[in-house]
């Protein structure tokens, strides 16, 4: 099984940057590579189009507002992994906040080192956009 992890750590309050990024729905806010995102099965369900037009359909698994954290798993996605499940999640670190995002998956006709780098970069320039929105 491969691993990705990122964090960023921000002036923020945690429940101002949990506000913008602890809605499953709410990518699009904050994230300028996914335009779209449309939920469905109560909020459940996440269908995402980055702006090539791929498709992403992702499930929510766990959520905890109190903890600022949720995890879900890849239905489908043009990604070459399997079994993924991530967490994001948003920590108090002493003035601001430490926002983490980081999973586990195994890859699928590459090596876990591709597949790493695949997603440590998609965590990384999440973060960079979140830092950008947070301003």
């Amino acid at each position: 099984m491969a691993t990705a992890y990122t964090s960023l750590k921000t002036t923020h309050s945690p429940d101002h940057v949990w506000a913008l990024i602890g809605g499953f729905d709410s990518l699009p806010d904050w994230l300028p590579f996914i335009p779209e995102s449309l939920a469905s099965e109560g909020g459940r369900v996440r269908s995402l189009k980055d702006p090539d037009g791929n498709s992403i359909v992702e499930r929510l698994v766990a959520f905890d507002d109190l903890q600022r954290s949720y995890s879900y798993t890849i239905l489908s996605s043009p990604f070459p992994v399997t079994g993924y499940l991530s967490t994001l999640r948003v920590k108090a670190d002493g003035q601001g906040s430490l926002v983490e995002w980081f999973g586990e998956f195994t890859p699928v006709g590459v090596s876990d080192t591709e597949a790493e780098a695949l997603f440590k970069g998609i965590y990384e320039g999440g973060l960079q956009a979140l830092a950008k929105t947070l301003g």
